[in-house]
């Protein structure tokens, strides 16, 4: 454990809307829920720090600048002498709420905050201290909080011993898991507790605390480990967040001796069925299983001539009797194809396997299905899955640690990226959209959410660039409302983060503002994809997949690059969209030149709508993003002396190491393309 961690987006300054003044907790009927001795101690611990009171019984010699209460308690406190206007509002519209939501009035220099649960307690004090820098601020509000996604989930892929390969996180870029030590959960969980603190601060309301690739020791969390699960669990229930585990479709035969895992033995049934009923004695609020099967070397149920649906619903049947969740991975395809055979495209796989078993997933079953057709690559088409199952709860899988968009040593805001894919229109403009679907909005639909693999680790930053921490920020936020600007999600976060300056805040919007399209810029053009060094996915490699098994080609040529992923010439994949979708990426008239290459092989003169062709777009792009990302390096040297100088030299390393990136993927790439077209730059910039 570090002896310095930063406080991310809760330091001291952010708690003053809620320390500074006098706060009532009234929360009748809540006896028995642990989250509101979260409550409680977020309340007495601003106000230790910042010279207020807490108060558990309404006093009117002491006017509380703050209420958080139940629809009781406004009962009871509206009915008392010299309550405020404030309260006496919130009483007359009392709203329905979820279990989670809550209604947040302000009004005459006083904040009342109305739940049900501690959970929407919680969610309601954080809102706070988004909404202002002091309960006593001018303004009023009156406004009406519920999570559109039922479910906001982080996976977190940590082993517990660390892999040869990947280390103790897989695609982890923060340091060591804050879950597991030398095979075992950690003695000091501090630091959970902290973690568990910032999600609930955002809204997330699940985790999964090991990696969806289970290895031997993580097999055996499911039966051995159940105390250090339960301890887990124990903290993060105190956030309302509840604890889910990944686990193999092996485990019968792994760690529970049986000579199969056939979904259909009564044996294997049986032994599932025992296992869970195991875990929910040991942790009565476990929320369930993770299952990634038949997907790069995991076992699953093809093995037994099964489907999908076989296995997702034999383990939805052990679950299911303790109100669990299995979230069954839909990133499924061929790692093993042959790439001389141009008609077997990695992006169908998913909806080749799922589509056609729509419907015969059990209630308890949530499809989790990457939000694009690939692997989280900087640009790709929305997944066409997500349309494709109306009789299935699907969850959109995000990856906010950076595997491929900088690895958490480049600035890449990734807001604006999710914004995008949850406002996509699935069926054209003004339809629902991907939010609306896992959501579970609208006639039929069943409710998922949206689920995302975690950026954290034990570094004492949390997400090893400082700058990260937006990312995991806007994760919780956009997952709770999706309808929010991502830009002013991340002008909150600097907000919060780093107070109130505002020529800080300024230069830190510059340099995270767009990062992701200068990201793009210098990285892999046009939708194409990869071009990344195989294996750890860092650094330019422009053929380093092209020969490879797994499906992630790009094709070029002396006359032209892309794939064709037409119906009328190529692999048919556009045919896997509803209208109008299949036919705008059908036709090179209207397919976004942003997804050309995704959709299409095109000569290097193809002319793009802004009237450039495609090469001379990779060679502006590749120095217009080289020249960016060396530009924040000199932006940052004005955030010196406004920061904490550990934070201002961290982020300036790794500034100057994205920098140096950069140029390495400009010059590889126009190489690359200025040798294959043989066509200069209009610009004579220097080509190597």
């Amino acid at each position: 454990m570090t002896t310095h961690v930063s406080p991310a987006w809760l330091p001291d300054a952010a708690l003053a809307p809620l320390g500074a003044g006098t706060v009532l907790l009234l929360a009748p009927g809540l006896d028995d829920d642990p989250v509101l001795d979260t409550v409680v101690a977020e309340v007495e611990l601003a106000a230790s720090h910042h010279g207020g009171r807490s108060l558990r019984a309404h006093d009117p010699s002491a006017p509380a600048s703050v209420v958080l209460t139940t629809p009781a308690g406004l009962t009871d406190l509206a009915g008392a002498d010299g309550a405020p206007r404030a309260v006496r509002v919130a009483a007359e519209r009392a709203p329905e709420l979820s279990a989670e939501g809550f209604h947040l009035v302000r009004t005459a220099g006083t904040t009342v905050v109305v739940a049900r649960t501690g959970a929407g307690l919680l969610y309601g004090l954080h809102a706070l201290l988004r909404v202002g820098s002091a309960p006593s601020g001018e303004g009023t509000l009156d406004e009406v909080h519920e999570p559109v996604q039922p479910i906001r989930m982080l996976d977190h892929w940590d082993n517990l011993l660390p892999h040869p390969v990947m280390g103790q996180v897989e695609r982890g870029y923060s340091g060591g898991s804050l879950f597991w030590s030398a095979g075992r959960l950690r003695e000091d969980l501090t630091r959970v507790e902290g973690y568990a603190r910032l999600l609930a601060s955002t809204g997330i309301n699940r985790i999964a605390v090991n990696n969806v690739n289970v290895h031997e020791a993580e097999a055996r969390l499911l039966t051995d480990g159940l105390d250090d699960l339960a301890r887990l669990a124990q903290v993060f229930r105190r956030h309302a967040i509840r604890t889910h585990l990944s686990v193999s479709f092996a485990a019968p035969m792994t760690v529970g001796g049986l000579s199969t895992a056939d979904p259909l033995d009564a044996h294997v049934q049986r032994w599932w069925a025992e296992a869970a009923a195991r875990v929910w004695a040991r942790i009565p609020d476990f929320g369930g299983f993770v299952v990634k099967a038949d997907s790069e070397g995991q076992p699953g149920p093809f093995a037994y001539g099964r489907d999908h649906a076989d296995g997702a619903n034999l383990l939805a049947r052990a679950v299911a009797p303790h109100g669990g969740t299995v979230f069954w991975r839909a990133f499924v395809y061929d790692h093993r194809q042959d790439w001389r055979d141009r008609s077997t495209d990695r992006a169908r796989a998913a909806h080749d396997h799922f589509a056609p078993l729509d419907g015969r997933f059990d209630d308890a079953v949530v499809l989790q299905v990457k939000h694009g057709p690939m692997d989280f690559q900087v640009r790709e088409p929305v997944s066409p899955v997500i349309a494709a199952l109306p009789g299935t709860r699907l969850a959109v899988e995000l990856q906010v640690t950076q595997e491929y968009t900088g690895q958490q040593k480049h600035v890449c805001y990734l807001g604006p990226l999710w914004s995008q894919v949850l406002r996509f229109p699935l069926w054209g403009e003004g339809g629902a959209t991907v939010a609306d679907v896992v959501a579970g909005r609208g006639p039929g639909a069943r409710p998922g959410g949206v689920v995302a693999v975690s950026n954290a680790g034990d570094d004492e930053f949390w997400t090893g660039h400082p700058l990260a921490q937006a990312n995991l920020y806007a994760l919780g936020r956009l997952a709770w409302a999706p309808e929010l600007d991502p830009l002013a999600v991340l002008d909150e976060w600097i907000r919060l983060t780093f107070g109130p300056d505002g020529a800080l805040a300024g230069l830190l919007h510059r340099v995270m503002d767009g990062s992701w399209r200068t990201y793009e810029d210098y990285t892999a053009p046009l939708g194409v994809g990869f071009m990344v060094r195989p294996g750890h996915h860092y650094g330019p490699d422009v053929d380093g997949y092209e020969y490879t098994p797994w499906g992630t080609y790009h094709f070029a040529d002396r006359d032209g690059i892309g794939v064709d992923r037409t119906r009328a010439t190529g692999t048919g994949y556009t045919g896997q969209y509803p209208a109008p979708w299949r036919d705008v990426y059908e036709s090179l008239e209207t397919c976004p030149d942003e997804l050309l290459l995704f959709f299409h092989h095109v000569p290097y003169g193809h002319v793009l709508s802004d009237g450039t062709t495609v090469v001379q777009h990779v060679y502006d792009t590749h120095f217009r993003g080289a020249r960016a990302a060396g530009e924040l390096v000199e932006l940052w040297e004005g955030a010196r002396g406004r920061v904490e100088e550990r934070t201002w030299a961290r982020v300036r390393e790794l500034l100057e190491e994205q920098a140096r990136s950069a140029r390495e993927w400009r010059d590889q790439l126009n190489t690359y393309f200025l040798r294959h077209s043989g066509i200069p730059d209009a610009h004579g910039r220097t080509i190597f």
